[in-house]
């Protein structure tokens, strides 16, 4: 599928403003102590600023992984955006996979909240790059 200009528009303003929303739920979930409910919802948070940045960009991505290979291969190896962005992108995915499905397995919250900043700063910088 195709999107024209102002479907595109759209699509990545959408995106950003899912990310932001994400991101307003981590006070809540911090308090509750629901640090693996954290976790997954920190890495939607980025994910969907790096989706609608792919969608900027007309990157189109079907899968998680495929979200992070094109992440890597346009944005962190070609310098557009920090080495530490690709690395925070995936450390919080795999938290979220373990906190999901792994049941021996708790986020901590020193582990989580030393993650948050820096996916707060990442999401920031991905909104001002798809500004119109």
């Amino acid at each position: 599928m195709s999107l024209g200009s102002e479907e595109r528009r759209v699509m990545v303003d959408l995106e950003i403003e899912r990310a932001k929303k994400t991101m307003d739920e981590m006070d809540y979930l911090a308090k509750g102590g629901l640090w693996n409910n954290m976790a997954s919802r920190l890495y939607y948070a980025v994910f969907h600023a790096v989706s609608a940045l792919m969608i900027h960009d007309g990157h189109t991505v079907n899968t998680h992984k495929g979200s992070h290979v094109i992440f890597s291969q346009y944005y962190i190896r070609t310098g557009k955006l920090p080495k530490e962005y690709g690395q925070l992108y995936r450390q919080l995915e795999i938290m979220r996979n373990d906190g999901d499905y792994n049941c021996y397995y708790n986020v901590s919250p020193d582990e989580l909240l030393g993650r948050l900043e820096p996916a707060k700063e990442m999401i920031a910088t991905i909104a001002n790059m798809v500004k119109a």
